[in-house]
Parts: structure tokens; C-alpha cells; sequence
């Protein structure tokens, strides 16, 4: 009895010292992506010449290098192992950050894309430190891990805007190249954090009794379509407003650059703050019940920003944006989550992640061309079919769930 307990006491002891450097880390990783959302498409802007419709094109490199990443790491790690993996991640983004810099100082459009692809490549790499802190945990460890990794997401949408404030003009007159020379130490700050990591090996997957079923068996099921398709829309949605949220509110309505960086740190804590209560309302009142929430919250996002192009407006809609797609996407998620098998998990969870952030790097790409030619108040009508649509699959998910317990 002992010895299990010194057993347990020290798996404990570990598994706290390597979620502290994962959380750590992941607070550094993390403060880029609110960077890039808020100063790329400006910088994307001023690049260009007189068609300024391509201008959020270096944010959808941003979405194509994190969908490119989420595969590499898989990849990585067989091969190096995760600390290593996401050291070479880390590698990446400062890479990217000082290729952005320099294709800043040259006006160089399509270089400042390639720079921020690299930067999302890093991102892919730290979507999975949620993972890592999981499986270094023992399973009483687990939730809490995983709500030390969400608290350090609180803290990079505090960081990485204040950064983007602070920095942007120190290397005036090329506007934006100090916010992405300043995040270059941060890179390698979160290389010194995971030097010391220690990680337990990744296992294979456990031979299942029951035999898996085809994938394209799976993708046709109503739970999984209906998961799919709300976790795809609440998704794009929020990347393609959060992405031309900048751009309406310096070049459309001529508010500064800061306002507009603080309206995505705004959005960014609204995205991850209720992440600590989101598992418990799902609990108590059903996935589905907190995928329609996220949906009316996101058409009340449409609605505060028809409202009117006043500070507040735009702020009041980033907000509820984050918190609508935080609602949406993770019951959205738990839906997809529950339509598979635990041995089924890898390729149906590929597909999915193919499907989904290809979309969301088109709606990124769209953005700005819809911005250009449109304008924002026609950017907020968007909201409205696609959240009906999910709706009225949601509801349709829940009869039948109702229906079937009944029977």
C-alpha cells in the first residue's frame, strides 16, 4: 500500500513539474496567433497596391500552416518524440516572425504570407500540448492539467495583444515589423522551458474487439454530420469576422490600430475563458442544448454589430463571437466525439480536421475579399443563414436523441 503511494505521489510530482513547462510554454507559444489576427491583415492592406481584396490571404497562410502543422507534429513525434517535436515547432515560429519581419521592411506581400504560414506551422505544433499534459498526468491529474493549459491560453490573450501595442511602431517608419520581431525571443523562451521536459512515450493504439467500421459508414451518420457541420460553421464564422474585425474598424471606420488589437484580446479571452465551465453546462444540460446556445449567441454577435460602427459595437460583438464559438465548436466537438469509436478515432478525427480547416482558411481567404467589395455590414448578414442552418440540424439531432430514449 505504500509503495503504491510513493508510486503515485511521484507520478504526481512529475506529472506537475511537466504540465508547469507545458502551460508555460503554451502561455508564450500562444500570445502569436492574437499578433497575426490582429496586425495581418492590416500589414496584408498596406502591401498591397490599389486591389486590397488579397489582403487577408497572409492569414489564411496562417490557417493552412496550422491545419499543415496539426499533421506534421503527429509525424514529428513518432519520429523525435513530443518535447522535441514541439521544439521544433518553436524553431518554426521564429522563423516565420523574422521572415514576416523582413518581407515587412521589403514590402514584400507574398513573403509576409510565407512568413505567417511558418508562424501557423508553429501553432499546429502547440494545438497539441493539451494532449501532452494529459498523457503525462495520471488519470486523477488529468482535468486539472488540461485546465492549467486553458488558464495559459487566458494568459497569451492578455500577452500577445499588449505586446502587439507596445511593439508595432518601434521599428518606424515600416509599421507592424516590431510586433513580429518583439515575439522572436518568445519562441525561444518557450525552447528554454522545453529543454527539461520529460514525457512519457506515446503508445500505440489498443486492439479493439469489435471491428472498425468503414470511415465513409461513419461520416453519413446524422450525429456525425450534424457535429461536423456545426463544429465547420461556428469555426469559420468566427475566423471570418475576427479576421476583417480589424480591417473594418481601421480602414473602414478609422479607429486605431489599438482598438482594434484590443477588441481581439477581448475576443481571444472570451474564446478560452469559459472553457472552464463549458464541460460542466454540457454535463448538466445536454451537448446539444450548448451547440444551439453558441449558435443564438453568435446571431446575437450579428446583431450588436448591425447595431451601429461605434467602438463598443465592434468590441460587444468580438466578445460574443469567442464566446458563441467557444460554446458551438466544443459541443460541436463533443458530438463529432460521440459519433465513433475510441479505435475509430484516428482516421475519422482526420477527416474531420482536413474538412474543418480548410474551411477555415477559406473563410479567412474570403474576408477580405468580402470586406473589399462589400463592406462589414454585409460581412454580419452572413452569420444568419449559416447559424439557422446548424440550428435547425441541432434540433433535428435532438429529437431524435429524444425519440430514441423514449422508444
Amino acid at each position: 500500500m505504500d509503495a503504491g503511494l510513493d508510486g503515485l505521489q511521484t507520478q504526481m510530482r512529475t506529472a506537475r513539474r511537466s504540465v508547469a513547462l507545458l502551460a508555460s510554454a503554451q502561455a508564450v507559444l500562444g500570445a502569436t496567433p492574437p499578433i497575426v489576427f490582429s496586425l495581418g491583415g492590416l500589414a496584408g492592406y498596406q502591401l498591397l497596391g490599389d486591389d486590397k481584396s488579397l489582403s487577408t490571404a497572409p492569414l489564411t497562410g496562417f490557417n493552412v500552416g496550422m491545419a499543415a502543422g496539426a499533421v506534421a507534429v503527429a509525424i514529428a513525434s513518432r519520429f523525435l518524440g513530443r518535447r522535441h517535436s514541439f521544439m521544433l515547432g518553436s524553431v518554426l515560429g521564429a522563423l516565420g516572425a523574422a521572415l514576416a519581419a523582413i518581407a515587412l521592411y521589403q514590402s514584400n506581400f507574398w513573403f509576409f504570407a510565407f512568413g505567417l504560414l511558418l508562424i501557423g506551422l508553429c501553432n499546429g505544433f502547440t494545438q497539441k500540448i493539451r494532449f501532452a499534459a494529459a498523457d503525462a498526468s495520471p488519470s486523477v491529474y488529468k482535468p486539472k492539467a488540461i485546465s492549467w493549459i486553458l488558464a495559459a491560453g487566458i494568459v497569451s490573450a492578455v500577452l500577445g495583444p499588449q505586446i502587439a501595442i507596445w511593439t508595432k511602431d518601434i521599428l518606424s517608419p515600416v509599421l507592424f515589423a516590431g510586433a513580429f520581431v518583439a515575439v522572436i525571443p518568445l519562441f525561444f523562451l518557450a525552447l528554454a522551458l522545453l529543454a527539461p521536459l520529460k514525457l512519457p512515450e506515446m503508445k500505440g493504439a489498443a486492439t479493439a474487439a469489435v471491428p472498425a467500421r468503414p470511415l465513409a459508414e461513419i461520416i453519413v451518420t446524422q450525429r456525425f454530420l450534424t457535429g461536423m457541420i456545426c463544429g465547420i460553421a461556428t469555426y469559420a464564422l468566427m475566423t471570418f469576422m475576427m479576421t476583417g474585425a480589424p480591417l473594418a474598424m481601421v480602414i473602414g471606420c478609422g479607429f486605431p490600430s489599438e482598438m482594434a488589437t484590443l477588441g481581439i484580446q477581448w475576443h481571444v479571452l472570451a474564446m478560452f475563458a469559459p472553457s472552464f465551465f463549458t464541460g460542466a453546462l454540457i454535463s448538466r444540460f445536454g451537448v446539444e442544448k450548448i451547440v444551439a446556445a453558441g449558435l443564438l449567441i453568435l446571431m446575437g454577435c450579428a446583431v450588436v454589430a448591425h447595431m451601429g460602427i461605434e467602438l463598443w459595437n465592434f468590441w460587444g460583438a468580438l466578445i460574443l463571437l469567442g464566446i458563441g464559438w467557444n460554446f458551438g465548436f466544443i459541443g460541436a466537438t463533443a458530438i463529432v466525439a460521440s459519433s465513433y469509436r475510441p479505435h475509430e478515432a484516428d482516421k475519422v478525427q482526420g477527416f474531420h480536421d482536413i474538412i474543418l480547416f480548410t474551411m477555415v482558411a477559406l473563410s479567412s481567404f474570403s474576408s477580405g475579399k468580402v470586406f473589399t467589395a462589400y463592406g462589414w455590414s454585409f460581412m454580419n448578414l452572413i452569420i444568419w443563414p449559416v447559424t439557422i442552418v446548424c440550428l435547425v440540424l441541432v434540433v433535428a439531432l435532438m429529437l431524435k436523441s429524444r425519440s430514441a430514449k423514449s422508444a
